[in-house]
């Protein structure tokens, strides 16, 4: 464990982050910090001036109610100047109260968008990874008001220095140390301030796991989606249990850093008090010698009490920004993050990011089999071919590979299927083919094109994937669909047809405002929809994006025998002039592949037609004569799964 004075050279190391903090700040609302920081100058002069006023005003006032009433008229003279200061004041530090909210409303939202596009840019694999989560934790946590919270402090420090510069000046003119020992009175304060935020943020940096959890465990129980589950095995008790062992260790060991903050708070007070006693002191004496008047003493009371508490809050605020500062680096310690997966330096795009098209011969797959040429998608592109070529892929961390040296070939305008039991690797050839991940060895081709040279955004683009848990998009049933493809206008026909292919026109009929009904529960008038139905509505969106290849990922996981038989009657519908993949561990939704290949461990057992598969007497027809059931020619739409 790090020592406090290495700790405090760390924290020293983050000043930098200071003025990242305050150019991210401008860019979010410039015009509204230079305003503000005018209004710091003018308040820091306020108080100076006001104190200035104090001492003539207090001498007038005694000759006027002594032997010089003339004085009278220079007092009221002097009470309006400082009434007008106040009021000018008053002024100011409403006007500062609300361009201080719209700061901070304008760089809550600029952060958020600095945050959203980040999780959005970082690989996948950062998500395979405990140490990203407390990036992203502590990154979110204070983000949105960290930035505004070190431009107050630091305006607090500019404000309060003027301030405590111009009661330098008047207590110089009694003596000249005066204002070196106002500064020394604070020094005990600052080094428990500097002292404590270290230990506090060091704390916390420590107990970002230990926090997530708690945030976890509140999920489990206060969720939607684990609801049932915690109710049925009642968890409710363990994981509240959990919930609060965590938060009250947290809480003890955060109380006693608070308690010896406030000590250490204590002793420094003392020391500053003693200090101010003994001067007023000084001054006291002074003024019973004749050194000085009645003003003079009120001036010096207002000048050193208020210079002490400037000089006590100007050190405070620069513990803040070292506060501040230290949360800021762990903002863009994330915003720092790097993907792996990124454009290439020279992206082939537009008509040369594919090969001629695979017409004029067939090709040949790594069984020897040969398919049929490419053909023509709905949106103008060719139907491509997809090959795996000598792919390697280890997920982080993950104690084997996925993939050793494998191979795969997608034949262009025909549907592919790859059956095999969970955890063969099947999903993780989506998210290779998607380079949400990219693999350790080998490559990816799209018609003969490593798809790494692609634009990552134009790659996708030509991809549509029905996922395995695809999300439960709460908006209208149109709207879910149509988020299938947000790069052009909504198209009302497309959503219908897509709707039409995917099976879902007779679910969305029945709900009470059709295309137009709001989906899920979570807000007003929302529908739920079963499992199957939100599957559904997933594939219509998966239909309603013009990719020349889809990819299906378990599509009949959570329909009935009836809705798989009456899907797959339309399934040509959905795979006219595509090239489609589809994952699924069920033998009644393989058999209509042009194309089979059996999955296991990674590594391709078996491949071919259904027929020449059944009669070859392999895996797969040993799969099959597993089943006993009914064939589909005579029962029709049965689940048969491995």
């Amino acid at each position: 464990m790090a020592t406090l004075p290495d700790q405090i050279r760390r924290a020293l190391r983050q000043l930098p982050q200071v003025p990242r903090g305050l150019a991210l700040v401008w860019r979010a609302a410039p015009r509204l910090t230079l305003v503000w920081g005018l209004m710091l100058v003018v308040q820091g002069v306020l108080p100076a001036l006001m104190v200035l006023l104090t001492r003539p005003l207090v001498d007038n006032l005694a000759a006027a109610l002594g032997p010089d009433p003339t004085a009278l008229r220079v007092t009221a003279v002097l009470a309006a100047a400082m009434a007008a200061l106040m009021a000018l004041g008053e002024v100011l530090r409403s006007a500062a109260g609300y361009v201080r909210a719209a700061q901070a409303e304008a760089v809550r939202d600029h952060v958020s968008a600095l945050m959203h596009i980040q999780s959005m840019t970082v690989d996948m694999a950062f998500y395979d990874q405990p140490e990203f989560f407390d990036h992203l934790h502590r990154a979110r946590r204070e983000s949105g008001s960290r930035p505004l919270a070190l431009l107050e402090s630091t305006g607090t420090v500019v404000q309060n220095g003027i301030t405590l510069i111009a009661m330098a000046n008047v207590l110089a003119t009694y003596n000249l140390w005066l204002p070196l020992i106002l500064v020394a009175s604070t020094l005990p304060a600052g080094v428990v301030v500097l002292r404590s935020t270290v230990r506090a943020h060091a704390w916390r940096r420590r107990t970002t796991e230990d926090e997530r959890r708690t945030w976890y465990y509140e999920w489990l129980l206060t969720n939607r989606d684990t609801a049932a589950e915690t109710r049925l095995f009642d968890l409710g008790p363990y994981f509240r249990g959990r919930f609060e062992a965590l938060r009250r260790r947290l809480r003890i060991e955060r109380l006693a850093l608070a308690r010896e903050q406030a000590w250490s708070e204590l002793m420094a007070a003392g020391a500053a008090f003693a200090v101010v006693g003994a001067t007023l002191a000084w001054m006291l004496w002074h003024a019973l010698n004749g050194g000085a008047t009645l003003g003079d003493l009120a001036l010096f009371y207002a000048a050193f009490n208020q210079g002490q508490g400037l000089a006590r809050g100007l050190l405070e605020n620069i513990g803040q920004i070292l506060s501040n500062s230290l949360f800021l680096g762990d903002l863009f310690e994330f915003l720092a993050l790097k993907p792996t997966v990124a454009d290439p330096p020279i992206p082939i795009t537009g008509s040369a990011a594919v090969s001629a098209p695979v017409g004029s011969a067939d090709s040949v797959g790594q069984e020897g089999i040969r398919h049929p040429a490419s053909d023509t998608s709905a949106a103008g592109m060719t139907a491509p071919t997809l090959c795996f070529d000598g792919v390697t892929f280890a997920y982080p961390n993950a104690r084997r590979p996925v993939f050793e040296n494998f191979n795969l070939l997608l034949p262009g305008g025909r549907t592919t299927a790859i059956l095999g039991a969970n955890g063969a690797g099947k999903s993780t050839l989506i998210k290779l083919l998607c380079r949400f991940y990219d693999p350790q060895a080998g490559r990816i081709t799209l018609d003969g094109v490593d798809i790494r040279t692609l634009p990552v955004a134009e790659l996708r683009r030509r991809i549509a994937v029905l996922f395995q848990t695809p999300i439960h998009f709460h908006a209208s049933a149109a709207e879910a669909i149509a988020l299938g493809d947000t790069g052009t206008p909504p198209d009302d026909a497309a959503v219908h047809a897509a709707a039409l292919a995917a099976g879902a026109d007779a679910l969305i009929a029945r709900l009470p405002e059709g295309y137009a009904t709001p989906l899920g529960v979570s807000f007003d008038r929302g529908v739920d929809l079963s499992v199957g139905e939100w599957q559904r509505m997933a594939l219509a969106r998966a239909c309603y994006r013009r990719s020349p290849l889809l990819v299906l990922d378990e599509p009949t996981s959570a329909m009935d025998p009836w809705a798989e038989a009456a899907w797959m009657a339309g399934f040509n519908a959905i795979a006219h002039r595509r090239t489609v993949l589809m994952i699924t561990h069920r033998l009644s939704t393989a058999r209509h592949a042009d194309l089979i290949y059996v999955i296991d461990r990674g590594r391709i057992v078996e491949s071919g037609t259904h027929d020449d598969m059944q009669r070859g007497g392999g895996r797969y027809a040993e799969l099959w004569a597993a089943v006993d059931e009914p064939k589909p020619s005579e029962g029709g739409g049965n689940d048969r799964s491995p």
